[in-house]
């Protein structure tokens, strides 16, 4: 006996059921390497941006550093200036010590007989002497020796009066006069320093 066996289903049927097998399993592993894909992805990005915000960090920390050398070296060049002015102050006072020496000096130097001095006041860049002088050529012969000095120059009188005192006539007078070496002395003094 001989049986037949026959397919009552249709075979196309069946190969579209093997196909939509085929394409469900093909669709997986297309889905499983896509999130692969995207799972290596996201991981080198936070890989790259752990990177990026660790060097942030780094330089964060050396901007910081470099603020606070830049802040010392404000307080060191402010200490700088400082020294700077206070050695200037010093220069000016050893100028101004040798200064009130030839003043004095070249004061009762160029000073005739019968010329007697009462005030000598500093009033800024100038000085008032006040005085008494035998006769007004006196005063005349004072005024021409401080023109030669050379710490004493540009002397001009104020006023010069007659008056009496006991029983003589005198000349009281008031003058001033710049203090300080003349500009072609510096200049000398200049020469012979360099």
């Amino acid at each position: 006996m001989n049986i037949l066996r026959v397919n009552l289903l249709d075979w196309r049927e069946e190969r579209r059921e093997q196909r939509k097998k085929q394409f469900g399993v093909l669709l997986g592993a297309a889905a499983a390497v896509g999130a692969g894909v995207c799972l290596s992805v996201i991981v080198y990005f936070n890989g790259q941006l752990d990177a990026q915000n660790e060097r942030n960090n780094r330089l964060k920390s050396e901007i910081k550093l470099m603020e606070a050398k830049i802040a010392e070296i404000k307080d060191l060049e402010k200490v700088r200036e400082d020294l700077i002015a206070r050695t200037q102050v010093i220069e000016k006072l050893q100028q101004s010590r040798a200064q009130t020496v030839h003043f004095f000096d070249e004061l009762t130097r160029t000073a005739p007989n019968g010329l007697y001095l009462t005030r000598v006041e500093q009033r800024g860049p100038e000085t008032q002497i006040d005085g008494v002088a035998e006769s007004n050529g006196r005063v005349s012969t004072y005024i021409r020796n401080m023109e030669s000095a050379d710490w004493l120059h540009s002397p001009r009188l104020v006023y010069i009066k007659a008056i009496n005192t006991n029983g003589r006539r005198l000349s009281e007078f008031s003058l001033r006069v710049r203090v300080g070496a003349r500009k072609d002395q510096n200049s000398a003094e200049e020469v012979l320093v360099e």
